[in-house]
């Protein structure tokens, strides 16, 4: 019978390094083959996209009625880029920090066609989305796709600058 070093009875059986090793080894194994099956991983960056999309329109919203200054959310369809830029008082436009250098949709994503409420259906050239100082904003509709042909719909909120994301391509009037 074992016996721990302090004389007592010790009937606990542990495993080696070797065979945690290889535990480790085949969950690792499960995990790299499972994780790109699962929806939303691997691949397509078309949610997260949509959420980093969703992110910049509040943001700038917020910007807009704290500087009490116009805000515009300008979307390049051509290039498939996006920018935020400030409108002064003088009446200059200032492109913001690191919404201003353009900023490009990971991955496979890209914007299919942009759709302002009252203004009609854009899907290339240049789309400027005015968000007021008063606390609106152009109505949006801004559909994503991805080469896999999956397709979200962000539609922005004109009053409180806030997005809905919605799966599937949606006509929103």
């Amino acid at each position: 019978m074992p016996t721990s070093t302090t004389g007592r009875l010790n009937n606990r059986a542990g495993y080696t390094l070797v065979e945690l090793a290889i535990v480790v080894l085949l969950i690792s194994l499960f995990s790299a083959l499972v994780v790109p099956l699962l929806p939303g991983w691997g691949g397509s960056d078309l949610r997260a996209s949509a959420r980093r999309l969703t992110g910049t329109v509040k943001y700038l919203f917020n910007e807009s009625a704290l500087q009490h200054l116009e805000h515009r959310l300008i979307f390049d369809l051509n290039h498939g880029t996006y920018q935020g830029q400030r409108l002064e008082e003088n009446g200059e436009l200032v492109v913001l920090g690191s919404l201003g250098r353009g900023r490009k949709l990971p991955g496979d994503t890209h914007i299919k066609d942009i759709v302002l409420i009252g203004r009609g259906k854009f899907s290339s050239g240049e789309v400027t989305v005015r968000i007021h100082p008063e606390g609106w904003m152009d109505e949006a509709v801004i559909h994503l796709t991805d080469d896999r042909d999956r397709n979200l719909t962000v539609h922005t909120q004109p009053y409180t600058g806030t997005t809905e994301i919605y799966e599937g391509y949606r006509e929103i009037e």
